[in-house]
């Protein structure tokens, strides 16, 4: 917890600094689903699988077209995503029912089961892609329906984000996410079919 406090801290910070008021109680929802699951997962992971959480910490990608798409990766869905949500909101370029908000939250909601399903069946899954001494190929759980389910989550969770802030035109910016995650999964792939043993006759 005192590893990501600060940076709870700050994001929330930045949002309410971009939206110019504290009176944005989408953001003050929105916050306290996300941080409170990022959390609440961080909590359980850290005693039922110590070592995911070191492999998921490790964010220093080895290869350098991989380093490039992290930061790129990272600052649009951790900054430029909800900055620019919280920004429409500043400027009411969007009129967005209750609902729709709430059905954001719900998203996110959905994408942390996704995550947590992940997690449970894969302690493998790093936040950098690479292969670690051990790993075997998964094919039960969600990995028995799809080859990259934590992607599946990733989606949930960027559609959720502008719509739980109450932003109609926070979702153009999934337009600039998706060729990323596309690219990234065929990376992912190609790495995981050259040097991961079973891989090629799981897909």
């Amino acid at each position: 917890m005192k590893i990501f406090l600060p940076g709870m801290i700050a994001f929330g910070v930045l949002l309410f600094l971009a939206a110019g008021t504290l009176n944005y109680w989408q953001a003050w929802v929105f916050l306290i689903v996300f941080n409170g699951l990022i959390s609440v997962s961080t909590a359980y992971f850290a005693i039922k699988d110590p070592a995911l959480i070191e492999r998921r910490k490790n964010v220093v990608e080895p290869r350098r077209a991989e380093k490039i798409f992290s930061i790129v990766a990272a600052g649009t869905n951790l900054v430029v995503l909800p900055v620019f949500s919280a920004l429409d909101h500043r400027f009411g370029w969007s009129q967005m029912p209750v609902y729709v908000c709430l059905i954001g939250d719900g998203l996110i909601v959905v994408a942390n089961v996704i995550y947590y399903y992940v997690f449970q069946f894969n302690s493998f899954v790093g936040s950098t892609i690479q292969i670690f001494e051990g790993q075997k190929v998964i094919s039960t759980g969600p990995y028995a329906l799809v080859r990259h389910p934590k992607y599946v989550g990733d989606l949930f969770l960027v559609i959720g984000i502008p719509l739980a802030l109450g932003s109609w035109w926070g979702l153009v910016i999934i337009a600039l996410i998706t060729p990323l995650l596309a690219w990234r999964i065929l990376d992912e792939e190609s790495l995981l079919k050259k040097d991961l043993p079973g891989y090629v006759e799981y897909m």
